[in-house]
């Protein structure tokens, strides 16, 4: 009979001793902040979101559920910035922000470009600062392309807002859209799919909420089940019958992390 094996571990180069060490602390603060927050949060300090489409697959799933820390890119003073860790927005980042076109709406994306940054698409490959970006949370799950979405900037469709129109008419340079000072440039991890800066335009600095920390809760449902600003009863009535079956268990108490090597 076979004998339970350990899952497999995919293999990276060895890293120096002190490199190791600082990850392994900042994983632990990572925890304790998540801790802190999940025993003494309020709404002030985190929020719970849940993802309603797939434009973030396959890093975050329709049905994840997630912790959001609203502190962690807020602005340092005396006595916070010895508590918390806050930090810059960076390339990598997964933001929870007010969508520009309406704040009444909440999107999350990960950031692609930062103030300053020069971003094209040549064939669904990101080219950042004259460099092809490696991005390995990307999936594409279209083998067409789109003369718009796959190769950007260029002619706007009909799908593009009135910021993403402002954003190409004023933001372009030598083929390349530049980032603006207190803005950022997001994309989805689902690119074929997914509403993100391509259409609309920049993230400004005031619209972003947080960070998500953590996956608490993950349940298979439906876009049209999660819409709605209330629970619908046939969604009430699922979650009765399936609760069970349909929670994804591995992905709870997963934590959520950007990308950053690039």
């Amino acid at each position: 009979m076979d004998r339970t094996r350990p899952a497999a571990v995919e293999e990276r180069p060895e890293r120096p001793k002190s490199t190791r060490t600082e990850t392994h602390r900042g994983t632990i603060a990572e925890w304790t902040v998540t801790v802190i927050l999940l025993l003494f949060g309020t709404t002030t300090l985190v929020q719970a979101f849940v993802i309603p489409t797939g434009s973030m697959e396959d890093t975050l799933l329709i049905g994840d559920h997630l912790l959001v820390d609203k502190l962690t890119y807020a602005p340092e003073d005396a006595i916070s910035k010895h508590l918390l860790p806050y930090s810059e927005v960076k390339r990598g980042d997964i933001i929870v922000f007010r969508y520009p076109v309406d704040i009444n709406q909440t999107f999350v994306k990960r950031v692609i470009g930062v103030p300053g940054d020069r971003i094209k698409i040549v064939h669904k490959q990101v080219y950042l600062n004259g460099k092809k970006l490696q991005e390995p949370y990307v999936h594409f799950k279209t083998e067409w392309l789109d003369p718009y979405r796959d190769d950007f900037p260029g002619p706007a469709n009909s799908q593009v807002l009135e910021p993403g129109l402002k954003m190409l008419e004023e933001h372009v340079v030598n083929g390349e859209v530049v980032v603006p000072p207190g803005n950022y440039f997001a994309l989805g991890d689902n690119r074929d799919s997914s509403l993100d800066s391509r259409y609309w335009g920049f993230v400004p600095r005031e619209n972003i909420i947080g960070k998500p920390l953590i996956i608490y809760w993950s349940y298979d449902a439906t876009t049209e089940a999660l819409s709605g600003p209330t629970l619908s009863i046939d969604h009430m009535k699922d979650l009765m019958s399936n609760f069970f079956s349909k929670t994804r268990w591995r992905r709870t108490f997963m934590l959520v992390r950007g990308y950053s090597d690039y």
